[in-house]
């Protein structure tokens, strides 16, 4: 595999590496962008659906003229829709135009922040 045996500070998507302990570790893990962060760092409150990770402006416009206008209201519709990942990426991709990337990176905001806070 390309990684393996380097010591590397992030890991190659897909990859295996070696830490510079010599353990190896699989790094299917994703990296999550600041939004992403910053949205499961703290309690949802108030935040406007634009918050949420994958959702600009564009979306968020959308889905506030559809009545999605907090984060909290989507959040809603994912436990609705019982956390499942291929029904509320489908119902984002309907509901806003969402793109494969856009809602991969909303459903992994609201699991992660799911995990943390319910």
């Amino acid at each position: 595999m390309p990684c393996e045996g380097r010591v590397r500070q992030r890991p190659c998507s897909g990859f295996s590496h070696r830490t510079a302990a010599g353990a190896v570790l699989s790094s299917i893990k994703m990296t999550t962008s600041q939004k992403h962060r910053d949205f499961v760092a703290e309690p949802m409150g108030e935040k406007p659906v634009g918050s949420l990770a994958g959702i600009g402006e564009v979306l968020g416009k959308k889905l506030e003229e559809r009545g999605f206008d907090k984060a909290y209201v989507v959040l809603g519709q994912f436990l609705v829709l019982k956390k499942d990942e291929d029904l509320f990426r489908e119902w984002l991709k309907d509901t806003c135009g969402a793109n494969a990337k856009q809602s991969r990176d909303c459903f992994g905001c609201l699991r992660e922040w799911c995990d943390a806070f319910l």
